[in-house]
């Protein structure tokens, strides 16, 4: 469903990312003038494989789910996205067709660029294209640590460590995603993390306090886990 600037804040949308963040109020308004807003519901999918967008899109309001599908049928999430971040940059420089999914997991106001008008704003402003550059390289960064994450540390060792890197002060950690597509994140199966996570409650390291909150009680021992 679209709407107009007012209703999806496009302006507001612009100044919340990163890769714009260094231009002034004037050329951020150049930016929003190639913009349009629309919105999406829950389970709704923004693009798709095979798809050639050419767009940039900018998340205003809630979250989107990028993820891709084997030739088995098997989803992989790749990343989660939240308000301010971005996604569809690879279209920007590729012909190829897209290979992921973007699916709406919380409504969402999306901010749209078109990709030709904002190739043309990069030569005239290449602080976006350093921007964009750096934000693939974090990315790249990311995608390089889970496959080291998999081949060298046990299912165990990988859910203690992001355990521990998403608890709050109080030692509780609040999922943003459901469980499977947690998991798909940790490169591991559904199944194989539900009982994980049943085993470190067994051994007394967490409870599970419903479908989206655990509670870590043992801080030490989950990190022994995680360090050897």
């Amino acid at each position: 469903m679209s709407c107009n600037c007012k209703e999806c804040g496009t302006a507001n949308c612009i100044t919340m990312v990163p890769i714009f963040n260094s231009l002034t109020d004037e050329e951020m308004m150049e930016v929003a003038s190639i913009t349009t807003g629309k919105k999406y519901d829950k389970g709704e999918l923004v693009y798709q494989a095979g798809d050639k967008h050419q767009k940039l899109y900018v998340i205003h309001i809630g979250r989107i789910k990028i993820y891709r599908i084997s030739p088995t049928g098997k989803e992989q999430v790749i990343r989660v996205l939240g308000p301010g971040e971005f996604m569809g940059e690879l279209s920007l420089f590729s012909s190829m067709p897209t290979t992921d999914y973007a699916e709406v997991i919380e409504p969402c106001n999306m901010c749209m660029i078109d990709g030709t008008k904002l190739k043309e704003l990069m030569k005239r402003f290449p602080i976006i294209s350093f921007k964009v550059m750096e934000e693939l390289s974090k990315r790249l960064e990311q995608a390089e640590n889970l496959i080291e994450d998999i081949s060298l540390h046990s299912v165990e060792q990988r859910l203690a460590q992001v355990l521990l890197k998403l608890a709050d002060s109080n030692g509780q950690v609040i999922l943003s995603m459901k469980k499977g597509d947690f998991a798909s994140q940790l490169g591991m199966t559904q199944e194989t993390l539900s009982r994980k996570l049943t085993l470190f409650q067994d051994m007394g390291l967490i409870r599970q306090e419903g479908q989206r909150i655990i509670k870590i009680l043992d801080l030490d021992r989950l990190n022994d886990i995680h360090m050897n």
